[in-house]
């Protein structure tokens, strides 16, 4: 009765569901490493977030750590306009944009670089944007500690030959070798100044936190359901074809034993 197991339809349809199984359990259990990880994210930006603001040397004097992203820091010291830069292909609430990046110097040879945040972007690719200046002489800035940017973290290429004044990518390291003074590691996400610029660029808006990571949790358990339906389905077709079979096999039988007219 099951000898057409072995047939050479049904032993491809054997492989088919001996590989999607593995397929389907390595899918999930990526889903739920993704999971795992930005829930993970999610708490330690939402701790960093809430966390009490602490002076920027502190946790950038010797270079940002990964885990403190987002956390609040304040430093004070004059901003150093004859440096700024601007930073290309910033989109906000759906128009292009650039970062402004001005240095904060904080003490003899120690800067560190504060976005002051978004202007939109010129008549053209290349024209530089306006940029409203920032308030003169000493000031005191509170803002979000970010890490470096690389062309992998920021999802943008590095090219050259762009207009003075522009980059692409948030570099400290790069854009402190042009710099007569030592730039901390990371910048700072500008939150509020004191005194405040009369007219100021749009503060950047703070990280989405999301679900933690809720979506691939769902994914992950939709991929093993997914083995259920494969399993359930094969057994399903191998039931039906063993009934046809049989119901085949009754019918010349129920023909031969039936009355004559």
């Amino acid at each position: 009765m099951y000898r057409f197991l072995l047939t050479p339809r049904w032993i491809a349809l054997h492989i088919v569901v001996l590989l999607v199984i593995p397929a389907f359990v390595f899918l999930g259990r990526w889903q739920f490493g993704r999971f795992e990880e930005r829930s993970a994210n999610s708490t330690q930006v939402t701790a960093n977030l809430a966390a009490a603001p602490v002076p920027v040397e502190s946790l950038m004097g010797n270079g940002a750590r990964e885990t403190d992203r987002f956390r609040t820091v304040t430093a004070s010291g004059s901003y150093d306009t004859s440096h700024a830069l601007v930073v290309r292909r910033r989109p906000q609430e759906g128009q292009l944009g650039f970062y402004v990046l001005t240095p904060l110097v904080t003490g003899p040879g120690r800067a560190v670089l504060v976005n002051r945040g978004w202007v939109k972007a010129g008549a053209s690719a290349d024209a530089p944007p306006e940029v409203p200046p920032p308030p003169t002489g000493q000031v005191t800035v509170t803002g979000r500690l970010r890490l470096s940017e690389t062309e992998e973290t920021a999802g943008v290429k590095e090219r050259a030959g762009l207009p003075p004044g522009q980059v692409l990518l948030i570099d400290t390291a790069k854009i402190g070798k042009a710099l007569p003074y030592q730039l901390m590691g990371g910048y700072v996400e500008l939150t509020k100044q004191q005194p405040e610029a009369a007219v100021a660029p749009a503060p950047v808006p703070a990280p989405d936190v999301g679900a933690g990571g809720g979506l691939n949790l769902a994914y992950g358990v939709q991929w093993w359901l997914f083995i259920g339906v494969a399993v359930g389905g094969w057994i399903l077709l191998i039931r039906r074809e063993v009934a046809d079979r049989k119901a085949a096999e009754n019918a010349p039988a129920q023909e031969v034993g039936a009355p004559s007219n």
